[in-house]
């Protein structure tokens, strides 16, 4: 999540809280904020851009119509129009709920600058001053946008069959704003003679089929990217009528698409999509947006200590205000640990939400529930016992064990962190020390009893010691 886009982090005061806690924490902070993609409206290709492509797929039709290779030509198309699956789904191996939110569709109004109207007769699409209309249905990743792209966690699949007409790949996929850089693409033409472009993709990434071979629905196509003109990775899906690339098509029907007589969706997402895009956890906050195109570090884990800050999240897709959304953490035995309940007070295409406890109380695996406009996610993480002896940071020992006033550290490895805890797993103190290191932990505002002392270096090694005050 990063880029020439503005993100911004507001932090929400809400209303109707019914919370439930631990009764050792505290009435939690709830967090919050929006996430903009592509604030600064940037086009996604230039005019000479879009008639220079136009140029190349007229060209590789008339060659392979000469070589008799064109299935789909003016003689033999079927009559109607396809129907279109929805290009984007999440690839074998995640398990986001979902990772894309759409920020702008066809702009119907052809006069600029911000003279907008979308299928629906509202503002969701854009235009500039230099007379740049969107042409297309830009559908971006989200939440943490530029991991997803670098692990390749979202794919680009065929709409409807077809035949590819035209490919371009090796490209450079990072870019954060206007660049006039070429994108990589697939342009595939379908039975109807009508032809689809799917724009941005990542390097590297485009199908390995030649201009030219049939594609399949549902075929993989390529990954999400940030190529050419881009913001942040995203799909930009385009679609004309025919080969002729005079007839723009926005494939949603609406009262203010003049063109469409119906939909050319097979099923037709509503304008206004509400979804909870992910609910997940994490080690540290997570709600960082490094400078485009640096990938999040998004601290996911499923695995906690006793002791331990869980940062518990939400990620919605078209949040409305004045709508209702409740969270809940649950015990391993479904008791309820913390509850919230209330009327969100913004309308957004992304926005997020997030906590921290360390006050877990039981061990076992633990259910992290976000219910928002009738679905309800549930996330599953666990809490274990503190380890005494954990093997990953070598070379480290303290003393004097038992003591009175301090610890000593005597360690080969730079010991960053330090974090006591009482027998019931509450968190006495933490110390952070980057620059220089840790080498002494103070006790003497610390009652006399059992703790636990964990050691964290600077690579995220740890180790636990149980210490005694006397």
């Amino acid at each position: 999540m990063k880029k020439i886009t503005k993100t911004f982090i507001v932090l929400l005061s809400v209303f109707g809280f019914l919370i439930t806690t631990h009764a050792q924490e505290s009435i939690p902070k709830i967090n919050g904020g929006e996430y903009i993609f592509n604030a600064a409206k940037t086009p996604c290709l230039t005019l000479e851009q879009r008639e220079n492509i136009k140029d190349f797929l007229k060209e590789n039709e008339a060659v392979l119509k000469q070589e008799n290779k064109l299935v789909f030509n003016e003689e033999n198309k079927a009559g109607g129009h396809v129907l279109f699956d929805w290009p984007i789904q999440q690839a074998t191996g995640f398990n986001y709920n979902e990772t894309w939110a759409i920020s702008g569709y066809v702009d119907h109004n052809a006069t600029f600058p911000n003279q907008l109207l979308d299928y629906n007769c509202g503002s969701q699409t854009y235009d500039t001053a230099s007379g740049y209309n969107h042409q297309g249905v830009d559908v971006y990743l989200w939440p943490f946008s530029w991991k997803q792209m670098d692990d390749s966690q979202t794919e680009i699949i065929a709409a409807s069959a077809g035949q590819i007409i035209g490919k371009g790949d090796g490209q450079f996929d990072r870019s954060c704003g206007f660049n006039n850089n070429q994108w990589n693409a697939i342009y595939i033409q379908h039975s109807d003679g009508s032809v689809a472009w799917y724009g941005h993709m990542k390097s590297g990434s485009v199908t390995t089929k030649n201009i030219g071979d049939l594609v399949t629905t549902g075929e993989v196509l390529g990954t999400v990217g940030s190529s050419g003109n881009s913001t942040g990775p995203h799909l930009h899906f385009e679609v004309y009528t025919d080969a002729s690339y005079s007839q723009l098509v926005d494939p949603y029907y609406g009262t203010c698409n003049n063109f469409n007589l119906d939909s050319w969706w097979l099923n037709q997402k509503p304008y206004s999509n509400p979804n909870i895009n992910a609910a997940l956890t994490h080690s540290d906050n997570p709600i960082v947006f490094p400078t485009c195109p640096t990938a999040e570090t998004t601290y996911e884990s499923n695995d906690f200590e006793l002791g331990d800050t869980v940062y518990l999240t939400a990620f919605l897709r078209d949040q409305i205000a004045g709508t209702n959304l409740s969270a809940q953490i649950l015990r391993p035995d479904n008791s309820i640990f913390y509850s919230t309940s209330f009327n969100t007070s913004t309308t957004s295409s992304s926005w997020y939400y997030y906590w921290s406890f360390n006050s877990f109380d039981v061990i076992g695996e633990w259910k992290w529930r976000i219910t928002y406009q009738g679905q309800t996610v549930t996330h599953l993480f666990n809490i274990q016992t503190l380890s005494i002896a954990e093997n990953e940071l070598e070379s480290v020992s303290i003393y004097p064990n038992p003591t009175k006033d301090y610890i000593n550290i005597s360690s080969s490895n730079s010991i960053t962190k330090a974090r006591l805890v009482d027998l019931q797993g509450k968190i006495i103190q933490t110390i952070h020390n980057v620059s220089e290191g840790i080498q002494k932990v103070s006790l003497e505002a610390v009652s006399n009893g059992t703790y636990f002392l964990t050691l964290e270096s600077n690579s995220n090694q740890k180790k636990t010691f149980k210490i005694i005050k006397e």
